[in-house]
This record gives C-alpha cells, structure tokens and sequence, in this order.
C-alpha cells in the first residue's frame, strides 16, 4: 500500500495542484494543533472524541474547539461549507475524499493531512493523495492568515500505518426501516 500511496502522492505533487503552503488563520492553526493532539486515538465510526473519532467528528470537533462550528459530516462539510481551489490550501482547510464525499482530512501543510482513516486504523498524519480527492473546503473563508506560523511538531510514528480513507466501501449497513 505504502509504494503506490508514495507514487500517487508523487504524481499529485508533481501535477502543480497545490500551491506554495500558505498560512492558516488563527482558527486554521488552532484546528490543526488540536487535530494533531489526537495522533494515536482509534477510528470509531461516529465517534467525536475525547477517547475516539470517525474522520469527520475529528474535523468537526477540532474546528468547534476553535471557536467555529462546522457541519458533522464529510457530505455536509463538503455540501455546506465553502469550497477553496487545491492550490489555495492553507494548514486548517479540509480535503474531501471519493465522489460520494465518504472522508475527509485536515490539511496540515506541505502535501500532509492529518486523518481519523477508517475501522481498525489511529489518527494519523497521511499524504493528501492517499486517496481519491474530491476536493477541498475552507470552514473560515474570511478568516485573515496568522503573521508568524511555526507548525506543530509531529511525534514519532505519526504517520504509521494503513492511509486508506473511509470510503462508501467501508460504510456499515443502513439500519432496518421497515414498519413491521
């Protein structure tokens, strides 16, 4: 998994689709420092914390912690929230993966994001192209970019592990609905 992520990952830089690393607002930095924060929490589906997250309760949780409350889910977030251009990322900004939109990641800077994967996976720091990429979202669009931005350090092993996003593959069955 990890040769061809690496490939895609590449290939992805290579293309131009993100530009130079900008700067994140003062609510972008306070969401990737809390994201980062939970670097080894297990991947439960619904789950927003403290002790677990599903890829969108990270992202929700981690930019209501910055003072912005944003939409549950990775279809809302990408249905609702307010969609930037891949080479206008900023460390803070969400990526949403697959055409169902079925995952999303924050973006941390310098083609990284920072992820809740799937079952059996930990928050983890993965290359953007880990997945298929639907494309990006901004939950703070008039949010002016910090002066000074020294990114988080990351701790050993932040990027162990299976990359593989949570996609309409991995999606538990649809409760019974019937009326009997």
């Amino acid at each position: 998994e990890k040769s061809g992520i690496a490939e895609e990952q590449e290939r992805f830089l290579a293309s131009g689709a993100l530009g130079d690393d900008a700067k994140p607002s003062a609510g972008g930095e306070s969401a990737v420092r809390f994201a980062v924060e939970q670097l080894g929490k297990p991947y439960e589906w619904g789950a927003e914390g403290p002790a677990s997250y599903d890829c969108s309760g990270l992202t929700s949780v981690a930019w209501e912690r910055a003072g912005t409350p944003i939409p549950r889910t990775s279809q809302e977030q990408w249905a609702r929230l307010d969609h930037v251009p891949l080479d206008e990322l900023r460390p803070g900004d969400l990526v949403v993966y697959f055409p169902e939109a079925t995952h999303v990641a924050m973006y941390l800077g310098h083609g990284m994001v920072v992820q809740a994967p799937r079952p059996g996976a930990d928050v983890k720091v993965s290359p953007i192209a880990a997945n298929p990429v639907l494309g990006a979202v901004r939950p703070d669009p008039g949010g002016e970019p910090v002066r000074r931005y020294e990114p988080p350090r990351l701790p050993r092993g932040a990027s162990d592990g299976s990359d593989a996003g949570y996609a309409a593959s991995y999606a538990p069955a649809a409760p019974e609905t019937s009326a009997r």
